[in-house]
């Protein structure tokens, strides 16, 4: 009887999730080096699963929290572009439906761009509601960057098109209508946190993107605004753009010296 090719095997072993399943006993009898390599690789994309369906369930321990407590419509709150020298402050605010699963979900600036990329359009189409707010250079400069973190992330909660009844909040404390927690790295310990900072993060990310195309020198498609050297040499060079902000160092120091002094 003729074997079944390599090829074949892994096709097949697409299929299995149990390790006593009868063909994998079938193939650990198989001596040949391709066929235990194929199996050692099914074994380690298990483990893999194993191991992030273990971590998603880990990141749902508030919202099963305060599901358990009656709430139903729990908003992820997150904000992204605190720091950066350009452009705006993004918050974005999400409630994820109670059988939402989406196993390497994690704080945003874990993930490559492509993993958020993919993820972000996963978590706007299924989510319950998404919303996004963003505050502007002249307006952080205006009101400092605290507030204007505070008031991206109340604008987000108030623009979802549906109200929800409970907030997870990342770090900021809040005054709001809704009872909500908020945690310390919430990005990384809550699923609804994780997608408002994916969605932040990569709606952020665009803008910069489409704004680096009316000022090439500064490099905001690579930098997003934050101080990186490149983007350093472009300010003194060129100058600063409408898109930064002059109350952060070094800008107010070469630009503003008096002002805020």
């Amino acid at each position: 009887m003729k074997r079944p090719s390599i090829a074949e095997i892994e096709k097949n072993l697409t299929a299995i999730t149990d390790e006593l399943h009868p063909y994998i006993l079938e193939l650990e009898k198989d001596s040949r080096i391709g066929v235990q390599k194929s199996l050692n690789k099914w074994r380690k994309l298990r483990e893999e699963e194993q191991f992030l369906k273990a971590k998603f369930h880990e990141m749902t321990q508030y919202e099963r929290k305060f599901w358990f407590q009656g709430y139903q419509l729990i908003a992820g709150v997150d904000e992204v572009g605190r720091g950066p020298l350009a452009g705006p402050v993004m918050a974005a605010a999400v409630i994820l439906p109670d059988n939402f699963y989406l196993p390497g979900i994690d704080d945003s600036k874990k993930l490559s761009e492509k993993k958020r990329e993919e993820y972000a359009e996963i978590i706007k189409r299924e989510a319950v509601s998404v919303s996004i707010a963003q505050i502007q250079a002249d307006e952080i400069d205006e009101i400092n960057i605290y507030e204007a973190t505070k008031k991206a992330m109340k604008s987000a909660i108030a623009s979802l098109h549906i109200q929800p009844d409970f907030l997870l909040i990342d770090a900021m404390p809040l005054m709001t209508p809704y009872p909500s927690e908020s945690i310390i790295k919430g990005d990384a310990q809550s699923i609804s946190i994780a997608a408002a900072s994916i969605v932040a993060k990569t709606t952020r990310d665009k803008l910069m993107k489409e704004i680096s195309l009316s000022y090439p020198e500064y490099g905001f498609e690579h930098n997003m605004g934050y101080g990186t050297k490149e983007h350093l040499q472009a300010i003194k060079k060129y100058g600063i753009t409408p898109y930064h902000r002059k109350s952060f160092s070094p800008i107010k120091e070469i630009y503003m010296p008096n002002l805020f002094s």
